[in-house]
């Protein structure tokens, strides 16, 4: 059977305003020259010359937030509880099987920057594409924001803070901020932030692979998020 691969993933880098201001990844790199005096270091006696080519080994320390770069949400990021009252889980706790489903693709591209999609809009989506939704199908949803990945403020799965802090301000209503994740404490669920080439899906067909890296009681895990297509 035929198999296509697709990445849907961003790559963790620097200088790139995708996170809240102060909260992006830092990354050294070490090259092969600058990684050989700490090799060299454990073995007595060996010089650079033994070495092929005369080069140690590359590293990186990286610095970062476990919500930089793509990375799959847990429930007690949201808030310390779900399903009206459980404890949240963290990202250890989510269970494997959400993390490989089949995939459903909503298409807002049309909708404009700062909108909040309703369930109307989703319904009428499903309704476009010819689906009905199943438990534990991963939906990804493809907005202008892929396009535009990079620029401040367009971090979040809710609306970019700089629309919401204006409807904030006009009407005084707290339920607008973090609407989006705050629906966990109704709903336990996951989502996925910082997703790419949604474009080049389809809209039904293909399978989310989205495993978080297990870090213990945290509220999230960076994810290689990879969508795959049986022909």
């Amino acid at each position: 059977m035929a198999r296509k691969l697709i990445d849907i993933s961003v790559a963790l880098q620097n200088d790139v305003p995708a996170d809240p201001p102060g909260n992006h990844p830092t990354i050294q790199y070490i090259d092969h020259q600058q990684g050989l005096p700490r090799m060299l270091q454990f073995f007595d006696g060996l010089k650079a010359e033994d070495l092929p080519d005369g080069q140690g080994w590359a590293v990186e320390q990286v610095n970062l937030s476990t919500h930089n770069g793509t990375h799959l949400d847990a429930p007690w990021h949201f808030h310390p509880t779900m399903n009206r009252g459980e404890r949240s889980w963290t990202i250890d706790e989510v269970p494997l099987e959400w993390c490989l489903q089949p995939g459903v693709k909503l298409d807002f591209r049309h909708l404009p920057d700062g909108y909040v999609a309703t369930p109307r809009d989703v319904e009428d989506e499903l309704k476009r594409i010819g689906h009905t939704l199943s438990p534990l199908e991963i939906v990804v949803v493809n907005t202008s924001a892929g396009a535009k990945f990079g620029r401040p403020d367009g971090w979040s799965w809710d609306a970019p803070f700089v629309f919401t802090a204006k409807k904030y301000a006009e009407t005084k209503d707290p339920s607008l901020i973090w609407e989006g994740h705050k629906a966990g404490r109704h709903i336990g669920y996951c989502h996925l932030e910082k997703l790419h080439n949604l474009e080049l899906l389809p809209s039904t067909g293909f399978t989310v692979s989205c495993f978080p890296v297990k870090i213990e009681r945290a509220s999230a895990g960076w994810t290689r998020a990879v969508a795959i297509i049986d022909a």
